[in-house]
């Protein structure tokens, strides 16, 4: 049967608007200026401490340098929320984002949730704590935590000019970058200060300010006037910590280095109540996890392991520029 030319045009013309989506139907990538933009999500361990915050900043920086990079940030307002970073993950890799920048609250829970990025062929690039799994990830971003735990060691050491009696108050099993720096002040104390002693290193201060608070000061009552130094290993453990030391009224008496910094912190070690604050430059991290990951969406080889540094802001040495830009790194929206 020969159909009449009209009925072709018309049929075609049904044909070509059939195939197209409908008005409100999102598109698959949004395109600007000939560029895809990426959706990467940014999980942190946490939502609610100024070092999360410095890297929110450091990644939307990133963002703004490649012009094609929307961030989408979320985490658990918790970090000891295995749970709900996971529930994060799997929903970022159901929204189909392009590339996901995950600091893993367990080295072990989260590689499960990488391994479904991977199968859906969205890569994953890991900062601030490392994943227990690498063959799965494809760069590492991160302080070099051992060494962090270091030089922690090495300033409370002269700060007690070699000898004493010192705790270290650990965080939470499975942070793999806080069990970095406990092995590292650790093993560094006993080759470097042969002379100090470790009353204590198996408590964990955990993971709210106010639990480190309590198990502070339950250590300040046991060891009462056998106490030199104390060591804790991030932000909100710091804060607990000032707390008791203040509350039992030996802020300054016992030697405190902290690991991370927030302006409380800051003030103290300023009235002469912290001996020093091992620092971490967050801004760089999430500049350099986000534009890690654009480079390799982009099709560019990258390093597997990303160094962010490490340094160590003291009374002496704490209104140094450098010093000054580290203790008070920018914040995001300002």
């Amino acid at each position: 049967m020969v159909v009449p030319y009209r009925l072709l045009a018309w049929l075609s013309l049904v044909a070509l608007v059939g195939c197209q989506p409908a008005a409100n139907e999102p598109s698959p990538a949004v395109v600007k200026g000939g560029r895809k933009t990426y959706r990467i999500a940014v999980i942190p361990k946490g939502t609610t401490h100024e070092f999360w915050k410095s890297v929110h900043a450091g990644a939307e920086q990133a963002a703004a340098e490649a012009g094609n990079v929307e961030i989408l940030w979320k985490g658990p307002l918790l970090e000891q929320d295995r749970d709900k970073q996971i529930s994060v993950v799997e929903d970022f890799i159901t929204s189909e984002v392009d590339g996901i920048c995950l600091a893993p609250v367990d080295s072990q829970s989260l590689i499960t949730p990488v391994e479904h990025a991977k199968d859906a062929g969205i890569p994953t690039v890991i900062f601030d704590s490392a994943l227990d799994d690498e063959s799965i990830i494809v760069s590492y971003a991160a302080t070099d935590n051992r060494r962090g735990g270091e030089l922690a060691a090495q300033t409370l050491g002269e700060s007690l000019n070699g000898q004493g009696d010192v705790v270290l108050l650990r965080y939470n099993p499975g942070s793999e970058s806080t069990l970095q720096r406990e092995e590292g002040f650790l093993e560094t104390l006993a080759k470097e200060f042969p002379k100090i002693n470790i009353l204590s290193s198996n408590q964990y201060a955990g993971t709210t300010v106010e639990e480190a608070l309590r198990v502070a000061q339950q250590v300040l009552i046991k060891y009462e006037d056998e106490l030199d130094g104390i060591f804790a290993v991030c932000e909100l453990n710091n804060t607990g910590v000032l707390g008791a030391l203040r509350n039992e009224g030996v802020a300054g008496k016992v030697k405190f280095v902290a690991f991370d910094p927030n302006p409380p912190l800051i003030d103290a070690m300023a009235e002469g109540q912290l001996a020093g604050i091992v620092l971490q430059d967050p801004v760089k991290m999430g500049y350099l996890s986000v534009k890690t990951l654009v480079d390799h969406l982009n099709g560019k080889q990258v390093e597997k392991r990303i160094p962010t540094g490490e340094f160590v802001a003291t009374p002496k040495n704490m209104h140094e520029p450098e010093m000054e830009k580290l203790l008070h790194p920018k914040q995001f929206g300002e």
